[in-house]
């Protein structure tokens, strides 16, 4: 597909999946459950397999509302952690936090190399063969043991399901909000 099909194709199909125009700003990385012993220590479940995202002095943002708070500090507890948060230093401040979700900026998470996308961008692509015919939209990533799936539905609701493989994906695009495939042939 040459880039003024792409780009064409952007123009009629400008959906990209996401609430907002451009991509998410906050990234789930775990929940507050609830505070520990008298110092104002919270028990959070990390949903993040990076540790890093919870070392003291980085930012985190909590609930709906994305309130920043400031890990003053964190230790591993069971399965999840410990976690203090500066100005935060009694239970009943702790509390107030009770099954929060936390977030970081979309800004924080590292780059990743050429042909590596985070899941959470490649939601919403319109997803094309090599001809230019429109195939649907990329809904879901399911991760299995050998590649990942990329689960693509179409107007009328029927899924497609192509494997993450350089030999189907041929082109990802973010910026124009598309995905160029070569569906293997038992499709």
């Amino acid at each position: 597909m040459s880039e003024n099909q792409i780009s064409n194709r952007k123009i009629e199909n400008n959906e990209n999946g996401s609430p907002d125009p451009g991509e998410p700003v906050f990234i789930l990385i775990g929940k507050v459950r609830r505070p520990h012993g008298v110092d104002g220590e919270l028990i959070v479940d990390a949903y993040s397999e990076d540790p890093q995202r919870f070392e003291p002095g980085n930012q985190v943002y909590l609930g709906e509302e994305h309130q920043p708070q400031v890990i003053h500090s964190r230790r591993s507890h069971d399965k999840a952690l410990l976690i203090t948060f500066k100005g935060i230093d009694d239970p009943d401040a702790a509390g107030n936090l009770r099954n929060q979700l936390v977030y970081i900026h979309r800004e924080n998470l590292p780059s990743l190399p050429e042909g590596r996308y985070y899941h959470f961008d490649l939601i919403g692509l319109n997803v094309f063969d090599i001809s230019g015919n429109s195939i649907g939209k990329l809904v879901e990533v399911l991760e299995t043991g050998a590649n990942d799936v990329y689960v693509v539905k179409n107007d009328q609701g029927e899924e497609t399901l192509l494997p993450a493989i350089t030999q189907v994906i041929i082109e990802v695009n973010l910026a124009d909000g598309c995905m160029v495939v070569d569906p293997p042939e038992w499709l």
